[in-house]
């Protein structure tokens, strides 16, 4: 297994017009993301079949050759399990690979489990073991190792043969169209717009908040987001959401009162006298001015009795098609679908992932017949 290693513009131009020269071509990205709110960039993997480069992103300043190819339409990209790596692609250079293909989804499609692995795939359909102990590698710390360089490289190289035999297969399935639509509906879900006003509705139990307590969640809330924001630091390393959750039920504005009920001492030094004023100005809040409470959708009269129609009829469907009942529609979505129907009024701009592509096609106009 060859590979070039890119460090300059030069170099990266060259690699870059070579692929938009192939009508496909094999992404990966290696990255850390422990303490920071957006992951940290440490190597791409390119490869088009000839040649297999290995990109530093620490050592070069220019992208536009990789961003006019992550955007050239005819060229499909291909990568596995990309979620994070789409995430990546849109933070570091302001766009994502376009087309492009999850070989995981492709995976799904011929029966496997959503979460099926790289290294699962590749025994199963190329019978080689791959050796992952460098998946938790500190990927910004350089030099990168022999070691490091031949992972990475190894997560293309055979990504091309597992591609084309699990190409070969959706195809003679005729589940190609249909992988390309649920690989188009995962980038979408990527392309997050934060609203930090909102952020309060992602704490976990905010539910459970009387709408004064919520008040003081949301201006909370949001100052939480938009420091992390700032200086680039996971959300939980500016305040635990439970923390954040505990100050707003009690009204908390006295550190010795924040220590008492569980707030770390180190977030109260840091933010105690900022949290404490937002506090105070957040309970002069009118109460017409008020967050409305948070609906939980279980809460609803007869959702039981509907999510279990929609759970049979996903089963049903399963049956049919022989893919797996959590890919065809996972709690989450099955609860998208009803929040659309009982709470947004159907509304065309907010279509649920069932009521699109492939799954309206296969059981989604079923799913609305029953509710």
């Amino acid at each position: 297994m060859e590979y070039k290693i890119v460090t300059e513009f030069a170099e990266l131009e060259s690699v870059c017009n070579q692929a938009r020269e192939s009508d496909v071509v094999m992404l990966d990205t290696e990255f850390v993301r422990i303490r920071t709110y957006y992951p940290k960039l440490g190597l791409i993997q390119l490869y088009d079949g000839e040649q297999l480069s290995l990109i530093d992103p620490l050592s070069i300043s220019d992208f536009t050759p990789l961003q006019e190819l992550l955007l050239d339409a005819s060229v499909l990209k291909v990568l596995h399990a990309c979620g994070e790596d789409l995430e990546v692609f849109q933070n570091s250079f302001g766009c994502m690979p376009f087309p492009m293909v999850d070989t995981q989804i492709m995976a799904a499609f011929l029966g496997h489990g959503l979460s099926t692995g790289f290294a699962t795939l590749v025994e199963e359909y190329l019978g080689i073991e791959l050796d992952k102990s460098e998946s938790r590698a500190d990927w910004v710390a350089r030099p990168l190792t022999d070691k490091q360089l031949d992972y990475a490289a190894a997560d293309v190289h055979y990504l091309w043969p597992l591609y084309f035999k699990l190409f070969a297969q959706v195809e003679a399935k005729d589940w190609w169209d249909a992988t390309q639509q649920e690989s188009e509906l995962l980038m979408q879900k990527r392309i997050k717009s934060v609203n930090p006003d909102n952020a309060y509705l992602d704490i976990k139990g905010a539910w459970q908040l009387k709408r004064k307590q919520l008040a003081v969640l949301k201006p909370l809330a949001t100052w939480r987001l938009n420091e992390a924001l700032k200086r680039d630091l996971a959300l939980n390393f500016v305040i635990k959401e439970q923390e954040l959750w505990t100050i707003a039920r009690f009204g908390l504005t006295k550190p010795k009162k924040m220590e008492e009920e569980g707030v770390d001492p180190r977030a109260i030094r840091r933010h105690g006298e900022r949290i404490a004023a937002i506090v105070k100005r957040a309970q002069q809040t009118p109460e017409e001015e008020h967050p409305d409470k948070i609906e939980r959708l279980m809460d609803f009269p007869g959702y039981k009795q509907a999510f279990k129609k929609l759970k049979d009829e996903v089963k049903k469907a399963a049956q049919h098609s022989g893919l797996a009942n959590e890919f065809l529609a996972s709690k989450k979505q099955l609860n998208q679908y009803l929040s659309w129907v009982w709470k947004y009024d159907r509304d065309p701009a907010r279509l649920p992932d069932v009521m699109q592509g492939w799954r309206l096609e296969l059981f989604g106009r079923n799913l609305d017949k029953l509710v």
